[in-house]
């Protein structure tokens, strides 16, 4: 594996690593655009750094140092400037989606009382969109607006040198809030230097590595796994939007076999709509031989859609050794753990009746059984344990308990939330005090040392002894609390 030119040991922002990509790459392609399968849009390095340099100087010059700057951006290449001029500023980025119905409004109000942001960077045309609505919400109005589009290049000369180092915010990356009001998680660079170091160790990235996303440049995944690694290892990202890919996946492939991509992914979904949705003729030239990492996460993965997957698109030379389960969250910036590259997926049948007794057995029983999907090991100096959620002790080996992670990835917290984050983010073993650990939220079993992960703490219910992971309606409540009251028990969660 061939080395980046950057050394990335010294470095200790993203700022560094942008400017010696800068000098030393000064040509190449960081990210390109694509729009309807062309490109729409290219910035070499050096073009990056000094449209991100102009948009940090005004931000300098706003005192923006340590205060929320909210980004509203559709998918594009001025999202991907106004996260870098964010950390010329020392600003704390706050990625989000601009509003296109009153649902996306109430997710961005909600991170709007949040975060409370003083400015928020965005186009001219988006602001003239949003501008008819400052009367009715005044929040927005209350906010000072900066059209990246207008600011002048030629400001990039007056961009002073940032200071951010490893202990510096970098941004607020909210959580989806499927279960609760999304939260915002504070990411240092020191976590995102920390978290980049453990994928391109597990990823086996390098400098051959071309990565093609139609992830949403405001989550996680897109914006840590895709964006920000492609800056870290030096190599070029080819963006598109995520709109583009629900309204025809068959772009997805398409721009991986055009570039040949080595390095792509979404949650388990997106493998199922590009198997459920493939035609024939969409199949006719598609190359995918050169897929070597297709990371799936975020999401319950489906050992069979990765089995439809496969067989869809093998005529097209899609390897099952391509095929890479992993596990993380925002709370530890991203990567938690993964399998081994160019080994195809493990996937382990456990009896459903031991599992629902916090046991993993494996069982050559379909029927009794439960197929689940290997997401791999940790790597680096990180720990993984699981723990009983409710005695807070460490779980053996085979036995279902909380996920908790131990790293340097870990992130700082959640912002405004001071309890919340000591009980999330500092937990002890009750009878050792062994930690701080990051409690995850997941049930899980580390089986072989690998994560099996079975369901979330907050969608258990136990009754009789049994764990039962599936979310339950309201109308499932109620039959579970009948029966409760009629054995005399209650759901412990």
């Amino acid at each position: 594996m061939s080395e980046t030119k950057a050394d990335l040991s010294r470095v200790t922002s993203f700022v560094d690593i942008l400017n010696a990509r800068a000098t030393e790459q000064s040509d190449q392609p960081s990210y390109v655009f694509l729009s309807a399968g062309e490109e729409v849009d290219t910035l070499t390095f050096a073009q990056l750094q000094r449209k991100a340099r102009a948009v940090g100087a005004h931000l300098q010059e706003m005192n923006a140092q340590n205060e929320r700057v909210l980004l509203l951006y559709p998918s594009g290449l001025d999202y991907v400037v106004a996260l870098y001029a964010c950390f010329y500023g020392r600003a704390i980025a706050v990625p989000a989606y601009p509003p296109r119905m009153n649902q996306n409004l109430r997710r961005l109000m909600a991170i709007i009382d949040d975060s409370r942001p003083t400015i928020a960077l965005t186009t001219s045309a988006i602001f003239s969109r949003l501008q008819s609505r400052f009367d009715q919400v005044p929040s927005l109005k209350a906010i000072q607006w900066v059209i990246t589009d207008e600011v002048d290049l030629g400001r990039a000369d007056f961009c002073e040198e940032s200071e951010a180092n490893e202990e510096t915010i970098a941004f607020l990356q909210y959580t989806s809030g499927s279960t609760s009001e999304p939260k915002g998680v504070l990411v240092s660079h020191g976590n995102l230097l920390s978290n980049q170091a453990m994928m391109r160790e597990s990823l086996k990235h390098d400098d051959n590595t071309v990565i093609v996303s139609w992830l949403p440049m405001y989550h996680d995944m897109g914006l840590i796994g895709n964006i920000l690694a492609a800056m870290y290892n030096g190599v070029t990202c080819y963006l598109m939007a995520h709109t583009d890919f629900l309204q025809d996946p068959a772009c997805w492939l398409k721009a991986i076999s055009k570039y040949r991509a080595t390095f792509s992914g979404g949650p388990n979904f997106a493998y199922d709509l590009c198997a459920r949705k493939a035609r024939q003729e969409q199949l006719e030239g598609l190359d995918l031989s050169c897929w070597k990492v297709a990371f799936n996460g975020s999401e319950p993965i489906r050992a069979e859609t990765l089995r439809r997957f496969t067989e869809a698109f093998a005529p097209c030379g899609f390897r099952p050794e391509a095929l890479y389960p992993c596990y993380g969250l925002a709370e530890s910036t991203l990567f938690v753990s993964g399998g081994l590259v160019s080994k195809a997926p493990i996937v382990t049948t456990f009896d459903k009746a031991a599992l629902e007794k916090h046991r993993a057995v494996v069982t050559d029983h379909v029927k009794e059984g439960a197929p689940l999907v290997s997401c791999g090991k940790p790597c680096l100096e990180e720990r993984m344990i699981t723990v009983n959620p409710r005695t807070l002790t460490r779980c053996d080996e085979g036995q279902v308990g909380e996920v908790w992670v131990s790293s340097a990835a870990v992130t700082q917290g959640y912002w405004g939330k001071p309890e919340l984050t000591d009980e999330t983010f500092r937990a002890r073993l009750s009878d050792t005090k062994e930690g701080p650990y990051l409690r995850t939220g997941d049930l899980g079993v580390i089986f072989q040392g690998a994560l099996y992960v079975t369901g979330r703490v907050k969608d258990l219910i136990i009754i009789r002894g049994r764990n039962h992971y599936h979310k339950i309606s309201n109308s499932q409540w109620k039959q579970v609390i009948r029966r409760c009251v009629r054995d005399a028990r209650r759901p412990s969660l």
